[in-house]
């Protein structure tokens, strides 16, 4: 007999339930980055699967490895924190990265940056009454 046959129901139920939503949430990102057609399209659905997924799936680990253990094992809650960090912050990173080489190479269909009041356009001069530098060590400081 296997500890996994003398498993509490009370344990084993959270734990079954956790490991098939990761899975199917797993399932869906992969659906739907094979369905979708544009690269735009695409980057929210592994987002989802990745982040979402992993979390149902690690949660399910660490309810059952803490109870075989009979310790709190947390190391899967570290490992799910750096997945919803670094998922969608990659995601974010690539959908920019698209962005801007569409618009640089005219991709039609692409909307045109938005023009902001905050952000000079073209060089900027120095504030009034300060000098400008153009070498950075004719600058006064500490030597």
């Amino acid at each position: 007999m296997t500890y996994l046959e003398t498993l509490p129901a009370w344990i084993a139920l959270p734990v079954a339930f956790f490991l098939v939503l990761g899975a199917t949430l797993t399932l869906l990102g992969t659906v739907g980055l094979a369905r979708l057609h544009s690269f735009y399209d695409r980057l929210h659905a592994p987002t989802l699967g990745t982040s979402w997924g992993a979390a149902g799936i690690l949660l399910a680990s660490m309810i059952l490895v803490s109870w075989t253990e009979g310790r709190a094992v947390l190391h899967e809650l570290v490992i799910g924190i750096f997945l919803m960090i670094t998922t969608p912050v990659t995601m974010m990173f690539l959908g920019r990265a698209a962005l801007h080489r569409d618009r640089i190479e005219g991709t039609p269909g692409i909307p045109g940056a938005v023009a902001r009041s905050d952000v000079p356009i073209g060089p900027v001069s120095p504030p009034e009454g300060e000098a400008a530098f153009a070498d950075p060590a004719d600058a006064p400081g500490e030597d």
